[in-house]
């Protein structure tokens, strides 16, 4: 389901200025496919700032995302690696991101459950880690759904 979603949405990226450009830069991809709204990245930026970084689920991976307030027009998935890492508050460094945007709470808690499940396996987390492409990354989420 994962890969599903993410085809298309995968981005590789050097470095970011802030954690908040990396949120920017992570939901660029559904952006421009019109899935969520500009306001839906104000407001992931606006939970990290309200409720700290909750956000990073494991070390070096945050999953970005905010309740729909009319900001998502169609569930979708993206991601963004860098290659130096951007620093969270609290000192948590990030260098995957994995921005969830679904059109309602179910799918909201079903995407962070299949998400969650996959990121702590070590081997398939190491996996993502060193991959380098679209489709090494998909190829290592469907190997695991």
């Amino acid at each position: 389901m994962l890969a599903d979603y993410l085809e298309g949405n995968i981005r590789f990226l050097p470095s970011v200025d802030s954690w908040e450009d990396g949120i920017q830069k992570a939901a660029a991809p559904l952006l421009q496919s019109g899935s969520i709204t500009p306001k839906y990245i104000d407001d992931m930026i606006e939970n990290v700032n309200e409720n700290g970084p909750y956000i990073v689920i494991v070390p070096g991976i945050a999953m970005p995302h905010a309740k729909n307030e009319d900001s998502v027009v169609k569930t979708s998935v993206s991601y963004l690696k860098l290659e130096e890492p951007v620093q969270f508050p609290k000192n948590k460094e990030v260098r995957t991101f994995f921005v969830l945007a679904a059109e309602d709470s179910s799918g909201h808690l079903d995407l962070i459950s299949d998400l969650s499940s996959i990121l702590i396996e070590d081997e398939i987390k190491d996996k993502l880690e060193a991959s380098q492409s679209e489709q090494e990354v998909l190829d290592v989420l469907k190997m695991v759904e």
